[in-house]
């Protein structure tokens, strides 16, 4: 047996102000105790037979390992490996990274990838001729970063035979030349008009991606997460499920995860069968606590860049006049209350998209009718993403016990939201942007994820903006008001216990508490002791899974990395660095 003893800094233990003078004892892969330092000499004194390790955490904070509860890690690893726009901040860098790519790649066929943004582009949506003025006489497909929309070149439209007769479908739009023919921007469900033509993401590039996205992700913090599209491939995401589970067989799925099953919006309620097989399925694979699908992913609406996130008021124009375009429902709201009834009880955490005010309404319309035919349940469903809540419907979260599920990385002016978004809503609609702090006052429970690869995963990035809801250095005023700010300890809760509550892993994750599994971060200097306004400084410099570590910064904290020490050993030093 390995004893560890974390010393030396504060411990956020899930919630509440972190703890000050005590000491993590961990035994092999999960937590023992928590004791005050001024008895630690006297713990180690009375140890058993075994070697113990002091890891001195120099002031850092030693925290529950965060849990992403909405992200996409195995497409985002696939992008990574691909033709990767992420970070490109124009369209000139973006085109460039296409040329670079192409050259670099003379034998792919196909060049596919994604991570450009939309505010890049006049009106948010890129031309054919740019990409092909980049890959000439290639098919070019990339995704935008948050995967509602397709920029192509001209030889993947050809390859896909889509022209100016191929009508928009109901559930997307095609972005189009004067003549009609498609521009090559294709919106929401315009995306699925090249899933015929466009290459397979084979099996082991899947793979290799969960792979990649489980280094980055580790790296981040991140102990587990939600995989928000399991079982489906859509705007270009592979389908990751054939990758865990390959990863759970060879013992290389070092996190927990929690797959949510993506529900088909033009099926039916037979999926809700089909669903729960395939969650008897993994469960019979005996390793629960690093993979199940016992949750349904459905996406309500689109967003609100492109005007297919479901509004209750009509978009603007571009003068300030009400157009006829409320934004979509993918899935008609009596079907959507048919399918979360079902699926609430057949036992299915539902797991639902929703970020226009009417899709929020819409949801928990759902989940009302849900309760009234099955009762109180364990669900556990909850909405992701919720950019714009009426202020009458955030009550309604802590009633049906729905879960608000924060990006709140989102929460801050950015180039997209201003230019693409705001000028297109109504009057107030600005101020009912991303509502943590009406959460909060109502008592609504809270989860937090990235979306990665929308955005960046990284929980620090993500805590900085809840907190401040401006950027690092920006004068800008909060969004929205400081009003819907959160405080750090409930940030840092949504991020561990709140999104281990989501993913059914409260029981032994989320939490420093006796029993529970050792899956801790250390962040170096701990944001609690910062100015609020410099959050972002503080960095991840160890990551623990199971009591072992699986990451360290080049500059991580002095552990015994030689070797064990003995408990005399251990004693001495540790009455040395007390004294």
């Amino acid at each position: 047996m390995t004893t560890r003893v974390f010393h030396g800094g504060s411990v956020f233990t899930g919630s509440g102000s972190p703890l000050l003078g005590q000491a993590v004892i961990v035994r092999d892969e999960r937590i023992d105790r928590i004791v005050p330092e001024s008895e630690l000499a006297a713990f180690l004194g009375a140890e058993p037979g075994g070697s113990v390790e002091l890891i001195d955490l120099r002031g850092a904070l030693l925290s529950p390992g965060f849990q992403d509860a909405h992200i996409h890690a195995v497409g985002g690893g696939v992008e990574l490996l691909q033709c990767d726009l992420s970070g490109t901040g124009t369209a000139e860098e973006a085109v460039d990274a296409v040329r670079a790519y192409a050259e670099a790649n003379p034998d792919e066929e196909w060049i596919l990838g994604g991570g450009w943004s939309m505010d890049c582009f006049p009106g948010g949506n890129p031309t054919r001729d740019l990409l092909d003025a980049a890959a000439p006489g290639r098919p070019v497909l990339l995704a935008s970063r948050d995967h509602h929309s397709i920029w192509a070149s001209t030889g993947a439209i050809e390859r896909a035979g889509v022209t100016s007769e191929t009508a928009d479908p109901a559930d997307g739009v095609i972005i189009r030349e004067a003549d009609g023919h498609p521009a090559g921007t294709f919106h929401e469900g315009a995306g699925e008009l090249f899933n015929t033509a466009r290459p397979v993401t084979g099996e082991d590039l899947r793979y290799r991606g969960l792979l990649r996205a489980q280094e980055e992700l580790i790296a981040l913090g991140i102990t587990g997460w939600q995989d928000a599209m399991v079982g489906s491939s859509a705007v270009g995401v592979p389908d990751p499920l054939t990758a865990y589970e390959q990863a759970l067989a060879e013992g290389t799925l070092a996190v927990h995860v929690t797959g949510a099953q993506w529900w088909e919006r033009d099926g039916g309620i037979e999926q809700v069968e089909r669903m729960v097989a395939q969650r008897h399925r993994i469960a019979a694979l005996g390793s629960p606590e690093r993979l199940e699908l016992g949750t349904t992913k459905i996406m309500v609406d689109g967003v609100a860049e492109n005007h297919t996130a479901a509004m209750l008021t009509p978009y603007r124009d571009a003068h300030g006049h009400d157009t006829h375009n409320h934004g979509l429902s993918f899935i008609d709201p009596e079907r959507l209350r048919e399918y979360v009834t079902a699926l609430d009880a057949a036992g299915q955490q539902v797991h639902m998209h929703a970020l226009g005010d009417r899709a929020v309404r819409e949801a928990l319309d759902a989940l009302q009718d849900a309760r009234d035919a099955n009762g109180p349940t364990d669900g556990r469903h909850h909405l992701a993403h919720l950019q714009i809540v009426a202020e009458e419907d955030v009550p309604r979260f802590a009633e049906l016990g729905a879960i608000a599920n924060l990006q709140a990385l989102w929460a801050t002016h950015e180039d997209q939201l201003d230019e693409l978004t705001l000028p297109f809503l109504q009057e107030g609609q600005e101020a009912r942007q991303y509502p943590f702090g009406d959460f909060v006052r109502a008592d609504v429970r809270l989860a937090a994820g990235s979306d990665w690869p929308v955005s960046s995963a990284s929980p620090v990035d993500a805590l900085h903006i809840a907190v401040n809801r401006t950027t690092p250095g920006s004068d800008r005023e909060p969004l929205a008001g400081a009003h819907q700010r959160l405080d750090l300890a409930t940030a840092m809760a949504a991020y561990t216990s709140g999104s281990a509550y989501v993913n059914h892993r409260d029981h032994d994750t989320g939490t420093i508490a006796p029993g529970f599994r050792a899956d801790l971060v250390v962040l170096d200097p701990s944001p609690f002791d910062l100015p609020v306004e410099e959050i972002f400084r503080s960095r991840v410099v160890q990551t623990w899974i199971d009591g072992r570590r699986v990451y360290a910064a080049e500059s991580a904290l002095a552990t015994a990395e030689a070797a064990p020490t003995t408990e005399s050993t251990a004693r001495t030093e540790l009455e040395g660095e007390l004294s």
